[in-house]
């Protein structure tokens, strides 16, 4: 193997791959909502807001919990 080969799981080792989610869609649904509000409605910017950082909160607490289940040796550590 040449060191330009790209890494390979052993086989066997499971590929983690997260589960589907809305949230990305929710989160540009608030962006859109609330660069839309900039330009007509106060009411629409401040949904907009309180949308994303609901959606992004929700997202990073979602994928804090998937990584803390992942096995110990898939952290990132050699």
């Amino acid at each position: 193997m040449s060191p330009l080969d790209p890494e390979v799981p052993p086989v066997g080792e499971e590929i983690h791959l997260p589960g589907p989610t809305i949230l990305p869609l929710l989160t540009a649904l608030g962006i859109t909502l609330a660069l839309v509000g900039v330009t007509t409605f106060i009411e629409l910017t401040v949904v907009g807001v309180v949308l994303t950082l609901y959606c992004v909160f929700a997202w990073i607490k979602d994928t804090r919990r998937e990584v803390d289940e992942l096995p110990l040796d898939t952290h990132g550590e050699s």
